[in-house]
């Protein structure tokens, strides 16, 4: 589905979030796998407090600790465009204010898998995927934590905060920041955008 008359001549998001939240997992994976640069970088400005995102946008309330709940992504790279970020609750109840995660993709054996830990941004509303921080405990299935600064992912990961808004109840757009210094620095800017879109854990 393309949605592009939603776009022009300029975002109708409210209308948009309802058209997402009506269409199924498939369907909206579908629709933002459409969506370049250029979108990509428009729905991002147009997505700042629209729709508040917390961890529970990431990791819905009811999941377990340390099961995972893979998000889709679409992102605005030249190449490998399509990846996953998983994202899972610590085992440990005082660490409620975090959620564990990595990326998912296919350059993974020369960039590592990227992990981070994920945590309220210091603007309300919004969410940082933060590759400074290293998980300390991970679900049996994933792989392997191994610094962001190993094989190619220094040039990748390291130093990187992504920022995260949202756009409807399963879909989240992030932007890229690089060099950040400390917690409350998430560094520059980046032309890097890119889109997710949860998938629902079945019922058991």
């Amino acid at each position: 589905m393309h949605l592009d008359v939603l776009f022009e001549p300029k975002i109708d998001l409210p209308r948009l979030a309802q058209v997402l939240d009506e269409l199924g997992h498939l369907g909206r994976v579908d629709t933002v796998r459409r969506w370049g640069r250029k979108k990509q970088a428009a729905l991002y400005e147009a997505a700042q407090g629209f729709r508040p995102v917390t961890l529970d946008d990431f990791v819905p309330k009811g999941i377990d600790p340390l099961v995972e709940v893979i998000h889709h992504g679409k992102n605005t790279l030249p190449a490998f465009t399509h990846f996953q970020k998983r994202f899972c609750k610590p085992a440990d109840a005082s660490l409620t204010g975090k959620l564990w995660g990595y990326n998912h993709q296919d350059l993974a054996w020369a960039t590592g898998p990227g992990f981070f830990v994920t945590h309220a941004s210091t603007t309300d509303g919004e969410i940082d995927v933060d590759y400074r921080e290293l998980p300390t405990e991970k679900p049996a299935s994933w792989p392997a934590i191994v610094p962001n600064t190993d094989r190619l992912g220094r040039f990748v990961y390291a130093g990187m905060v992504d920022v995260m808004r949202g756009v409807s109840s399963h879909v989240t757009i992030g932007r890229a920041r690089r060099h950040a210094k400390g917690r409350g620095d998430r560094g520059d800017w980046m032309d890097a955008w890119f889109v997710l879109v949860r998938e629902d854990r079945p019922e058991s």
